[in-house]
């Protein structure tokens, strides 16, 4: 794990923004005027999905994936220019929060400005020809980090981000090399010293396909080497399983149980429901009440939670990552769980939740129970998964507590509370 991770980072909520979507004119200019909205949520850190250039060569859709990067060091023009991101930035930390910008290190345009002027810095086929290791990646090419020139390339376009923003989610960070990140952390630090590292871990199913070709593919405890933050993709299998019926709810329960022996005392999770490679949540859990339960889980879990632009109206439709596709904000299926979710983000703020013990058991099929725990102190959390009335066992005393999502009293009665179809979060 990073040394120097701070566990209050649990303690705070990441929002994820796709520039070219957000807004219909898909500029910078118009995120930076939706920032007091964002803040209102509990927003601390806005997440920016690639700024950069896009290529044209093998382009999928209309307008090209964003993973598909041709200038590490330019802004893309469609959204703006580098003084336009720079007031964004500036805006961002006028407002107490901090920005972090998309890394994709593992691969570029084919038409990149790398491609062109240092062509032995990436992988080649057989043939000679540019190529990925990822076969369905059609459109990107890959780099090849065996060449050490392209370690301080890399690491110095780092650290001119690092003199604007205030980190960097690394796109599938498990392909590159460890060494290649601690290096970068160390260097980053004299630039911009507390700088967040959050890496897209993988799956563990991808991790042994890469690993199976005799290609680099690091788990998760490497990966915290050099990282403050990963994907909870360690458990995601089994949080789907549940969800398609292939698995039960203690699974799911047991995965996440299994984080907290595994990685180090300061590993923080991002914790999602939906970000822009997944299903909208609201897509697989149309019932309101499900996914306000599902939501209030999701805050209470032990790390960071994560909203991807337009979760917090109920949007159900994933934007496309190859073409203009606004997010719908007011639809016919649109609800509002933005003071859910800033409610949430507040009662997070507690130092428990940076720094506890954690634990999550299924009850039945339907509900979940959760709890942090620290000298004496404990917060519990009921989440009737499917919005359904339940007496729901819990490991408190009987008397009367005030549930901090609602307000209300709630009594917990031979060992139980009653739970009328919504998720309630108690402090003891």
């Amino acid at each position: 794990m990073a040394d120097n991770t701070p566990k209050t980072l649990r303690n705070q909520m990441m929002y994820q923004v796709f520039v070219r979507n957000y807004s219909e004119e898909g500029t910078f200019a118009q995120v930076e005027r939706d920032l007091d909205r964002i803040r209102s949520l509990g927003t601390d850190i806005i997440w920016l999905m690639p700024i950069h250039p896009i290529g044209k060569t093998a382009r999928k859709g209309t307008l090209g994936s964003p993973y598909a990067i041709r200038d590490y060091r330019a802004v893309n023009p469609e959204f703006g220019t580098i003084d336009d991101f720079k007031s964004l930035v500036a805006a961002i930390h006028d407002r107490g929060m901090r920005c972090i910008i998309d890394v994709v290190y593992n691969h570029t345009s084919p038409d990149s400005v790398l491609a062109a002027a240092h062509p032995e810095w990436f992988y080649h086929k057989p043939d000679g020809s540019f190529g990925n290791r990822v076969g369905d990646w059609t459109d990107i090419i890959d780099l090849d980090y065996s060449n050490k020139e392209l370690w301080r390339y890399q690491i110095d376009t780092l650290k001119q981000w690092a003199a604007i923003v205030d980190g960097f989610r690394c796109d599938v960070a498990p392909l590159i090399p460890v060494a290649f990140w601690e290096q970068a952390r160390r260097e980053v630090e004299t630039v911009r010293p507390g700088a967040i590292w959050l890496s897209e871990s993988v799956e563990p199913g991808f991790i042994l396909y890469m690993r199976g070709q005799g290609l680099t593919a690091l788990s998760d405890s490497e990966i915290y080497r050099a990282f403050d933050l990963s994907y909870d993709y360690d458990c995601y299998d089994a949080f789907k399983n549940y969800f398609y019926g292939k698995g039960t709810l203690q699974a799911y329960a047991d995965a996440v149980n299994r984080q907290e022996y595994t990685y180090p005392d300061n590993y923080v999770k991002l914790r999602f429901l939906e970000n822009h490679d997944q299903t909208r949540a609201r897509f697989f859990i149309p019932d309101v009440a499900a996914l306000e339960s599902w939501t209030a889980f999701l805050f209470f879990q032990k790390g960071m939670p994560l909203v991807y632009a337009g979760q917090e109206r109920g949007v159900s439709h994933l934007p496309s990552l190859f073409d203009r596709d606004t997010v719908l904000w007011d639809g016919d299926e649109t609800v509002d769980l933005c003071p859910l979710i800033t409610k949430l983000a507040d009662i997070r703020r507690d130092p428990l939740f940076a720094d506890s013990t954690y634990h999550v058991a299924a009850v039945g099929e339907d509900t979940l129970v959760a709890v942090h725990e620290k000298n004496g102190k404990k917060a519990v959390g009921v989440f009737p998964l499917r919005g359904q009335t339940a007496f729901v066992p819990v490991d408190l005393p009987d008397g009367a507590y005030t549930d901090l999502l609602g307000g209300t009293t709630v009594e917990v009665f031979r060992g139980g509370v009653q739970c009328f179809g919504k998720a309630v979060i108690l402090s003891a």
